[in-house]
């Protein structure tokens, strides 16, 4: 099964017994579709998750769903972004406040750069921390952009981090407001304004 967010939303790509124990009730707001070996179809459904907001999902199924991956990423330029699922000394998730949202650290991989030394870079820089222990890889996360009337599709992976320190400095000139050490799950259960991959990466860290 594949999960990329467009306009905030996912956009699942599977088998049709996958996509099928997704629980999704079809309908008006939520599309489900065989894929049709076209990537006009893809850009149709993509186009419809960015303008019409009271769509909530689409589904596309095969009995290949990597034919149906392939042909999406073909619709994009794909950039790598790398970040850090960090807790502290108590085990409370470090998560930051910007541009209405909140979120965690994160950023692009620079040239030259593996992914796990970019997570670590951001979480320093972003926050101000700089006693960040790397730890296993989490997941990966899929959400799609436009930049200049380009599409971008951004690949981010997350990794568990530590910290000794619970002594922050947000990076202003990101846009970051403030920054907290909650309880993940009972934060969750708040209801926070946050982007739906996050709360994806936040879940997998439970």
């Amino acid at each position: 099964m594949y999960k990329v967010y467009v306009n905030g939303k996912p956009f699942f790509m599977g088998t049709p017994e996958s996509t099928g124990e997704l629980g999704l009730l079809v309908g008006k707001k939520n599309y489900h579709s065989p894929y049709l070996g076209k990537r006009k179809q893809i850009k149709q459904y993509i186009d419809l998750l960015e303008k019409n907001e009271a769509v909530e999902s689409v589904v596309l199924y095969a009995d290949q769903p990597e034919l149906i991956w392939a042909d999406f990423v073909s619709c994009f330029t794909v950039i790598e972004a790398a970040g850090g699922y960090v807790t502290g000394p108590d085990d409370r998730l470090l998560v930051f406040f910007r541009r209405g949202f909140w979120d965690l650290p994160k950023g692009k991989i620079d040239p030259g750069e593996s992914p796990e030394e970019a997570a670590v870079r951001e979480v320093q820089e972003e926050t101000g921390l700089e006693d960040v222990m790397l730890g296993y890889f989490m997941v990966h996360t899929w959400h799609t952009y436009r930049e200049k009337g380009e599409r971008i599709l951004k690949k981010t992976w997350w990794y568990r981090m530590s910290t000794g320190s619970k002594e922050v400095r947000p990076q202003v000139e990101e846009d970051i407001e403030r920054i907290e050490w909650v309880e993940p799950k009972a934060w969750l259960a708040t209801q926070p304004v946050v982007y739906e991959s996050i709360r994806d990466v936040i879940k997998a860290g439970l």
